[in-house]
């Protein structure tokens, strides 16, 4: 299992501020996220999701990764 942190506006869209996942591939895990959560419609595409630290393409496997974070834009000084 790999647990995806949520943060700012991605928090509040889904709710919590974390949860785990046992999705194939990071584009699997996009596509339920979305399903079970309406509110990240439009954020989601916007968001940086990190896999363990990195950005990676949809069809990365997640098997074996500890985290996911989900990361909107931010502002800020």
């Amino acid at each position: 299992m790999t647990t995806v942190r949520f943060f700012a506006a991605a928090q509040e869209a889904v709710g919590q501020d974390a949860l785990l996942t046992d999705a194939g591939t990071l584009g699997d895990l996009k596509a339920s996220l979305l399903a079970d959560h309406p509110a990240l419609h439009g954020l989601l595409s916007r968001c940086a999701v990190l896999v363990d630290g990195a950005r990676v393409q949809d069809d990365h496997a997640l098997a074996g990764a500890t985290t996911v974070d989900v990361l909107p834009p931010f502002a800020g000084g």
